[in-house]
C-alpha cells in the first residue's frame, strides 16, 4: 500500500508459508483437543468438502476460465465410484479407493469437457449440465451403482488407514482435514506453474494463447480433469466423511449452484478464496437459524428458513458481483492492508 509512510518501520517480511503451516498446526494440534461433537459434524466436515470442491471448481472456472454448473455429479460420482471400489475390489486400501474414484470422476470430467472445444460461455455452462442430468439419472437407474439397494441409499465403508480406525468424529476429521491439505497444496503447486499459467492465458485470451503455442484443446480437457478429480474426492468426502450415508438425489442441482456460489462469494481464481467462500455458506444457515429463532420463535420453521437462506444468499450474491467482484479474499486483503497502516501507524 503505496499509502504507508516511509517514517515508520516496514513490518517484517515473512514467508509465504507461515501462515498456512500456523493454521495447519492450530487445526491438527489444538481443534481436536478444544473441538465438541458438534463442531465436527455440523461445521468443519462440510467445510472441508465444500471447501475442497472450491478448489476443485476454482481451477477450471476462476483459473482456467471454463464455466461449469456439473460439479455436484463429479462429487457423486467420486463417492459412488469410491463406494464401489471399496466393495468389489477386495484388499484395496481406503487411498486407493479414493485415488481411483477421483480418476473415474476425472474420466467423466473429460468427456463433458470435450463440449469446451467448441462452446464457451454460457453455451458452456449449460452443455455441463448435462454431465448434471446423466451422472445423477445413472446412479437412480442402475442400482450395481448402489448395491441393488432399493432405496439408492449407500452407507460408507469403515474408514481405516494403516490399521488405524478413523470412525468417530475426530478421526473422520483428521482424515477430511489430510486430504484437503494434501490436494489443496498440489492444486496451488500446479497454477504456480507453467500449466497454471497455460489457464489463465486461456482464460484471458484465447485466441492470443493459441497464437503464443499453447495447446489450447488439449489445457482445456486437463483443467478439468483436474477439476473433476478434486471435485470427486470431495464427494468422497462428503460421503464418507460428513453424512455417512449418501444417495445421487444429495448431489442435486442445488449443490452444483452451492459449489459455484462458494467461489464467486469466496473469489475467483485464488485457493483462498474457495475456503473463505465454504466458510460463508457453511456457518451462514446457522446463524441465520439462531438469529431468526431469536426474533421469531416457533414462526421462523425450517421452510421460512429455507427460504431465507436464498433470499439473503441470493442478495449477497448480488452485492458481490457489484461492490466486490474479487469476492471475500479482496475485502480480507483490504481489511488486512488497513490494519497493518494503523499498526505501523502507531
Amino acid at each position: 500500500m503505496t499509502a504507508i509512510s516511509s517514517d515508520f518501520p516496514s513490518a517484517p517480511a515473512l514467508p509465504k508459508w507461515i501462515a498456512p503451516v500456523l493454521l495447519l498446526a492450530f487445526a491438527y494440534g489444538v481443534v481436536p483437543l478444544i473441538g465438541s461433537s458438534y463442531l465436527f459434524e455440523a461445521i468443519l466436515l462440510p467445510f472441508l468438502a465444500l471447501s475442497l470442491a472450491g478448489v476443485g471448481l476454482n481451477i477450471l472456472t476462476g483459473y482456467a476460465g471454463q464455466v461449469s454448473l456439473g460439479s455436484a455429479a463429479f462429487m457423486a460420482a467420486g463417492a459412488f465410484a469410491a463406494y464401489n471400489f471399496n466393495l468389489r475390489v477386495e484388499g484395496l486400501p481406503l487411498i486407493g479407493s479414493i485415488v481411483l474414484a477421483g480418476l473415474a470422476a476425472a474420466a467423466i470430467g473429460i468427456v463433458f469437457g470435450l463440449p469446451s472445444l467448441r462452446l464457451r460461455g454460457f453455451y458452456l455452462a449449460v452443455s455441463t449440465l448435462a454431465a448434471q442430468f446423466f451422472v445423477q439419472w445413472a446412479l437412480t437407474k442402475f442400482s450395481w451403482f448402489s448395491n441393488d439397494s432399493a432405496s439408492g441409499v449407500i452407507d460408507a465403508p469403515r474408514l481405516s488407514i494403516a490399521g488405524f480406525a478413523l470412525d468417530g468424529a475426530i478421526g473422520r476429521y483428521l482424515f477430511a482435514l489430510t486430504i484437503v491439505a494434501i490436494l489443496t497444496f498440489l492444486a496451488h503447486r500446479l497454477v504456480s506453474s507453467q500449466t497454471g499459467r497455460n489457464f489463465i492465458a486461456i482464460r484471458d485470451n484465447e485466441t492470443a494463447a493459441r497464437i503464443i503455442g499453447i495447446p489450447v484443446l488439449k489445457t482445456k480437457l486437463l483443467a478439468f480433469a483436474i477439476s473433476s478429480f478434486i471435485i470427486g474426492v470431495a464427494g468422497v468426502i462428503w460421503a464418507f466423511a460428513y453424512l455417512r450415508t449418501v444417495e445421487p438425489a444429495g448431489f442435486d442441482l442445488d449443490r452444483s449452484f452451492q459449489i459455484l456460489f462458494i467461489i464467486i462469494i469466496g473469489g475467483l481464481a485464488s485457493m483462498r478464496g474457495a475456503f473463505f467462500g465454504a466458510a460463508l455458506i457453511v456457518v451462514f444457515p446457522l446463524a441465520l437459524s439462531r438469529l431468526g429463532g431469536f426474533l421469531l420463535g416457533d414462526l421462523f420453521d425450517s421452510g421460512v428458513l429455507d427460504m431465507s437462506q436464498r433470499i439473503v444468499l441470493g442478495a449477497l450474491i448480488i452485492l458481490f458481483l457489484i461492490l466486490e467482484p474479487d469476492g471475500l479474499v479482496a475485502l480480507w486483503d483490504r481489511v488486512r492492508r488497513r490494519l497493518l497502516f494503523a499498526w505501523q501507524s502507531t
